[in-house]
């Protein structure tokens, strides 16, 4: 599992799968999540916008990132 640092308070899944390098672009995001593919805490997560914190997990096509947040 790898773990993706954020500075800010949340990340938004759409730009989390952008930042993570899972997808190419924001339409390719769009497309995934609303499809059901991507997961949030094991669960399917058909929100783009969904607000993801530090101890978040995100999963798409069998690669899991953690998100850990910056101190």
């Amino acid at each position: 599992m790898e773990s993706i640092l954020i500075h800010t308070e949340f990340i938004k899944l759409g730009d989390l799968l952008k930042f993570a390098g899972m997808v190419e672009t924001g339409g390719e995001a769009k497309l995934l999540i609303q499809e059901g593919q991507v997961q949030v805490n094991g669960e399917v997560c058909t929100m783009r916008g969904k607000k993801l914190r530090g101890g978040d997990t995100v999963t798409l096509e069998g690669r899991t990132v953690a998100i850990r947040q910056a101190q």
